[in-house]
């Protein structure tokens, strides 16, 4: 038995100093410089609510999503038309978002139905007529398939943001969906809020454009734009006045490669003016679409186009193998290194509004960590007091293993990351309760084999074995509870589940293993005659 007292004892111990390593960083930071190269550094996360920061509400525009990939469908549909000798002549209704396709003959539009039908399974005729021989249909995206679109564009425009965040080095950020179409973002210690709005609104859409120098931009800007060509704005900055100017430009509307075909994207600085610019790396097949796209235009200018606005416009010199380029244009460090992040992260599938902002200042924060840390020391300190007060030099052995289970508490959840807010603060005060609860049930259990008149052995050995069962089963129940809340629970009910789940596991580890321990020693090891409970 003596044996068995030391190795759990060295298991406890063991268990106290880990938690403890970890909380090092936490409580003070004074620590040798030999710690801070190898050693973990991370501190208890405080959430939003308690360190302060940003909380959006965003919605995604499913609808443009959809109207989107009904674009590409058409236009992929034009030119299979085309190969396919079908004759056809595309207009728009609805306000120009609805596609309709005229044909001069009934045997064009069946041969346009049977090649609708067989190769554009998404697709099909929204309405049908025929006026004098002449047959008009008007198509759209079939109802299953919009609703997927619609759900696809929201899980990646959270994906999109969470990457874009996580490349912005905010700690511990809380993004989630919510209801069909909007994202909570939560941004803990955020401080340049208009910067991390503009990182997780932009769309990101990179394009590249030929420039249209055979017609006249003068006419383009009176409202004469030829077929097939947009007019678009260059933004430049003034490094001297720090004003920035747009210049119209008149490019081709057809794209020629899309951001999809980056793999990455980074700030360098310049050789000759030291300007920062954006080094992209195409993927393999971006690469060769890139060579194959500046060898047909050597000596035409080639717009890189970022969310309608062109940051530059180079003349293509050569063939440029290899897929990589540069995106030039004025940029500061800042709008440099977001253009990186953006690119990087990848353009969102749909435009993305800002519906609420709200921003939590740190002295909130500060206010309702010390007034959670006040009520959980008062909580505690009554505790202590009443346990000894009741079970006398047995409620010193449970205040022993109430103290280890705060340690033990906080010490998990710097190991797991988890991060602490102003319910989680909640969570641990329920959990002390939850805690002493435990030993009460034990103390009263060995209370009533004491008044049977067996020996304090007999009584500690009876007293644990009949509490087991309760005390796991209350806990058991609880933890179930606390799971489910951790699941299904979004922001603050989360982070009560946390430490309610780490706080009901710690606190039957101290307990019925630390506790029993000490009752252990003290009636095999010194064997004494009366317990004083």
């Amino acid at each position: 038995m003596l044996k068995s007292i030391r190795i759990r004892a060295a298991i406890a111990v063991i268990v106290c100093l880990a938690a403890l390593f970890y909380l090092a960083p936490t409580l003070t930071s004074n620590l040798p410089e030999e710690w801070k190269k190898h050693l973990p550094m991370d501190k208890i996360h405080l959430g939003l609510d308690l360190q302060g920061g940003m909380h959006l509400v965003l919605e995604v525009d499913t609808a443009k999503a959809v109207e989107t990939t009904l674009e590409r469908s058409i236009n992929d549909l034009k030119e299979n038309l085309m190969e396919h000798r079908i004759r056809f002549r595309l207009t728009h209704s609805a306000g120009g978002k609805t596609p309709a396709f005229e044909f001069p003959d009934v045997n064009s539009r069946d041969a346009f139905e049977k090649l609708l039908a067989r190769e554009y399974p998404d697709l099909e005729i929204a309405s049908s007529q025929i006026v004098e021989g002449k047959g008009a249909v008007t198509i759209k995206i079939k109802d299953k398939r919009a609703q997927d679109i619609k759900k696809m564009a929201v899980d990646q425009s959270l994906e999109t943001i969470r990457n874009r965040v996580d490349q912005f080095g905010v700690t511990e950020p809380e993004i989630i969906p919510q209801g069909a179409d909007r994202i909570i973002a939560q941004l803990p210690g955020i401080k340049d809020t208009a910067r991390a709005k503009s990182l997780i609104g932009r769309t990101a859409l990179l394009e590249f454009k030929l420039v249209d120098e055979e017609n006249s931009l003068e006419e383009a800007l009176k409202g004469n734009v030829p077929e097939g060509d947009i007019v678009a704005y260059e933004s430049r900055l003034d490094r001297t006045s720090g004003r920035r100017t747009e210049i119209p430009i008149l490019l081709k509307n057809r794209t020629l490669l899309t951001g999809d075909a980056l793999e990455n994207a980074r700030v360098r600085i310049g050789d000759r003016f030291g300007e920062p610019h954006v080094a992209i790396k195409f993927n393999s097949r971006g690469a060769k679409d890139f060579e194959r796209i500046t060898e047909e235009n050597v000596k035409r200018r080639l717009a890189i186009v970022l969310d309608g606005v062109v940051h530059s416009a180079p003349v293509i010199q050569e063939r440029i193998a290899g897929g990589e380029a540069q995106i030039t244009g004025s940029f500061t460090m800042e709008e440099a290194t977001d253009l990186a992040i953006v690119l990087r992260a990848g353009a969102l599938p749909a435009p993305v509004t800002i519906l609420e902002e709200r921003t939590v200042g740190p002295s909130l924060g500060q206010d309702s960590i010390d007034k959670g840390t006040w009520a959980s020391l008062i909580a505690w300190l009554l505790i202590l007091v009443f346990m000894v007060a009741y079970y006398r030099a047995t409620g010193l052995i449970a205040d022993v293993a109430l103290a280890m289970n705060m340690l033990l508490l906080l010490g998990v959840m710097v190991a797991f990351k988890a991060t602490l807010t102003l319910p989680g603060i909640a969570g641990i005060v329920l959990t002390i309760g939850m805690a002493v609860d435990a030993n009460v049930l034990i103390n009263e259990r060995i209370k009533e084999e004491l008044r049977l008149n067996k020996t304090p052995r007999a009584a500690v050995e009876a007293g644990y074995k009949k509490a087991f069962l309760t005390i796991f089963d209350s806990n058991v129940t609880t933890l179930v509870a606390a799971l489910f809340l951790f699941g299904f629970g979004t922001g603050p009910v989360k982070g009560f589940a946390v430490t309610l789940t780490i706080g009901i596991i710690v606190s039957m580890f101290t307990a019925i293993f630390v506790t029993r321990i000490i009752f252990d020693y003290f009636v095999w090891n010194r064997k004494i005659e009366k317990i004083s409970i």
